[in-house]
């Protein structure tokens, strides 16, 4: 309405004066007309479109939505900073809170998703895969001797080698020599146990090989006591024989030893004595505990297993599950590592990961000294035995990590082959433990021997060190 007026005045006041005097408005009458003017307009858009609050005002209000966790097979070491789209807000603290709005936003920006949980390597299957093994049996000098080389002693199916583990929940990621030597660098890993481990701990040079030459720096006369040096990387790899972990004398029929000698409450020092110098162990035993023994504790024979109790005068000499002794044995080791680690600790020296593998089966159709062949088909269930032996493992571990303080810098993981070991019969050497086995004068009237227990190279136990990277990593 003011607007209105305003432009009506003019108009008269323009239709009243001669034509001579249109064009020269008196400047006062002007300036009063233009503030006039101004007024109304400014009065227009208050009372019309009054202001609105800025738009950025509501988005400092909303709180960023939740998205999706990472997949769970994505892990690192150490882990990457989480993007933005990770970020979620905080559960809901009641109204006052809420009222708040400048708080809740800090707490918005610092908090972040929970870890993806581990993946679980054990349950998969095995599926095809062409791509070619990382290195070549007949040529990886890390091999003790012939025994793991089938190829080379003249296995000609090659099948066994073309097949991945994939896991039903996650993925496996393929391993990388690059990424376990950046790992590795200045750090020395030894793996301890029996010739299983032997037999991971080759295959592991053998992959590592493939990216940086290794160079034998030690040898014990009879190969069980070895060591790797990759001089680019500053990286050890050495191996320690000690199939019950503890003390032990080895049944030895040569020898005169009819039974393994198992010291309880003793330690094997020539590999626990070494732990300052060790940043990882991999440990690995079993098979021996299931060969007839005698234990040993505080200096007396407190039982065996499958022993003739005639060959003790007939004394009282009781029974024991061999189960039941790998359990102890277990976990006086992982118990006696992380003491000796507590009172290294100060000094910066003493393991840092302690990894075990978990039991590995063996295939024989009948018994292996009578020359048994290896089983056709793989069985698709544990049997009790292999399933006792691991869950001694997985739980001895878990108990392990549990009583590690918060603080400390020792980790327990286990590297849990079980299942998969079990479902590649295929993954033995078979008769091909000896160069041609049955090529004439070769088999001297015996029947062929087969090994079902250990691993052709390459083969399913480069799977166990592909898993060993990613426990590493996690």
């Amino acid at each position: 309405m003011m607007v209105t007026n305003v432009l009506k005045t003019y108009q008269h006041h323009l239709h009243h004066n001669d034509k001579q005097h249109q064009l020269s408005l008196p400047k006062r009458k002007f300036v009063t007309y233009a503030v006039y003017a101004l007024i109304a307009v400014a009065l227009f858009y208050l009372i019309v479109d009054p202001a609105a609050p800025p738009a950025a005002a509501s988005s400092t209000t909303t709180k960023p939505s939740s998205l999706a966790a990472r997949p769970p097979w994505i892990q690192q070491l150490p882990p990457a900073a989480p993007p933005l789209s990770t970020i979620s807000p905080p559960p809901y603290q009641g109204q006052a809170a809420a009222d708040n709005n400048d708080e809740t936003l800090l707490i918005v920006s610092t908090t972040t998703a929970a870890p993806p949980p581990p993946c679980d390597y054990s349950d998969g299957e095995w599926v095809p895969d062409a791509r070619t093994p990382l290195y070549n049996g007949m040529t990886c000098g890390a091999i003790k001797d012939d025994g793991r080389s089938c190829t080379a002693n003249g296995r000609a199916d090659t099948g066994y080698v073309y097949w991945r583990w994939q896991p039903r929940a996650c993925d496996l990621p393929a391993f990388s020599a690059a990424a376990f030597l950046r790992w590795l660098r200045n750090r020395h890993m030894a793996f301890v146990g029996d010739s299983l481990v032997r037999n991971q701990a080759e295959s592991l040079v053998c992959l590592l090989s493939s990216a940086s030459p290794p160079e034998l720096v030690h040898r014990s006369a009879d190969g069980r006591f070895r060591r790797w040096l990759f001089r680019d990387h500053n990286a050890t790899v050495s191996i320690f024989w000690s199939p019950f972990l503890l003390k032990g004398v080895e049944k030895s029929e040569r020898d005169g030893v009819r039974y393994n000698q198992v010291f309880l409450d003793a330690f094997d020092e020539r590999w626990m004595s070494q732990l300052g110098a060790i940043d990882a162990a991999v440990l690995s035993a079993g098979h021996w505990f299931r060969i007839p023994s005698v234990y040993h504790e505080g200096g007396r024979v407190v039982g065996c297993h499958g022993c003739d109790t005639a060959e003790f005068n007939h004394s009282a000499v009781a029974e024991i599950s061999f189960f039941s002794v790998f359990r102890d044995a277990v976990r006086r080791t992982l118990a006696e590592a992380a003491r000796r680690h507590h009172e290294q600790q100060h000094s910066g020296a003493g393991v840092k990961l302690v990894a075990m593998t978990t039991f590995s089966p063996s295939h024989f159709e009948g018994q292996w000294n009578e020359g048994a062949p290896c089983k056709k088909k793989a069985d698709t269930e544990l049997g009790y035995t292999e399933t006792e032996m691991r869950k001694i493992v997985v739980e001895a571990v878990d108990e392990a990590s549990s009583s590690c303080s918060s603080s400390s810098t020792m980790r327990f993981a286990a590297v849990d082959v079980t299942a998969l070991a079990n479902l590649r019969p295929d993954g033995h050497p078979g008769p091909y433990m000896r160069k041609n086995p049955y090529a004439a004068g070769n088999t001297g009237g015996r029947p062929v021997q087969h090994d079902c227990l250990h691993w052709c190279m390459p083969g399913p136990v480069d799977t166990f060190n592909q898993i060993l990277l990613q426990t590493i990593l996690r």
